[in-house]
């Protein structure tokens, strides 16, 4: 059981790594439009997924799967509701990374597990304590602060924040695995990514270019999409729940430091501002998270 929970802390800390440092990745094709390479990503995850799923011999079981899916409407819309959220998502991000708004996308998911949170109450009635309730207060205080101060709403961050945070209550409502959940919203998208291309006046990927650094950064983005995605599917079956919630400030700390060290952002004394609110929100509720299961052990 501890070999597994060991297993379990590295490959969920190894996914919120990864998706910390795709901000690099995007990086390297600032030359690219976002649209283009969000199209490329999302036909290429499906490959990759599809590869995934053949090689583990589980394609039997997914076919079976994806048909009782087509069978059940509510989750069929639901599924394809959430493919729409993630591949905005998905160009919102690269958009950001490739426009010099890195520690807005770092923001975005400092705040996404409050929103998500938030959703349980309302969508799902769940309970919420006094510190959670306040840690929603601090948050909504820093983004109120920063808006004010630059006199812009953040957009992107509430756009990452809160498209990934429906995202993950429709996934869900739908309870399929990580692996033949992306496999399914890449192939429920996949089709108007490839009209997109065909309609494309100019190409980045040239078949003609063969394995030049541009071709194979866009079929990279499909392994770099479902790698920590895998990783994290994996990894979160066999550790706590807070233990997760803990692991997952790995990835915007690594945007945060990367937007500020690598690229150059500045971060300004609203920026500090704004993010100690955030951060403080985040320790109020993770203390609660954590001081919860004591109380019931000592019960």
């Amino acid at each position: 059981m501890e070999k597994q929970v060991r297993l379990g802390i590295l490959y969920s800390a190894l996914s919120y790594i990864i998706w910390g440092i795709l901000p690099i990745y995007w990086k390297w094709m600032d030359g690219v439009p976002a649209w283009e390479i969000l199209a490329h990503r999302i036909v290429w995850s499906f490959i990759f997924m599809i590869f995934i799923v053949f090689i583990t011999g589980n394609w039997n079981v997914f076919i079976k799967e994806s048909k009782t899916l087509m069978k059940d409407r509510k989750k069929l819309f639901s599924i394809t509701l959430a493919s729409v959220l993630i591949s905005l998502n998905w160009l919102t991000f690269i958009w950001a990374v490739n426009s010099n708004h890195v520690l807005q996308a770092s923001l975005g998911y400092y705040i996404n597990p409050l929103i998500s949170i938030l959703l349980g109450m309302i969508v799902l009635k769940e309970k919420s304590t006094w510190r959670q309730n306040i840690s929603f207060i601090l948050a909504g205080i820093g983004v109120l602060y920063l808006t004010i101060s630059f006199g812009v709403i953040p957009w992107v961050s509430l756009i990452l924040a809160i498209t990934f945070a429906f995202y993950g209550l429709l996934k869900k409502t739908v309870q399929l695995s990580s692996m033949f959940g992306l496999t399914i919203e890449t192939l429920l998208v996949t089709p108007f990514a490839l009209i997109f291309l065909a309609f494309l006046p100019e190409h980045s990927f040239q078949i003609s270019n063969g394995f030049s650094t541009t071709n194979l950064l866009l079929i990279g983005a499909g392994v770099a999409t479902a790698v920590p995605l895998l990783l994290f599917g994996s990894g979160t079956k066999n550790i706590p729940l807070s233990m997760v919630g803990f692991l997952q400030y790995i990835a915007p700390t690594l945007m945060l430091i990367s937007g500020v060290f690598l690229y150059n952002e500045a971060f300004t004394l609203s920026h500090f501002i704004a993010f100690l609110f955030i951060w403080s929100a985040l320790i109020i509720y993770m203390g609660a998270t954590y001081k919860r299961p004591m109380r019931q052990r000592h019960v």
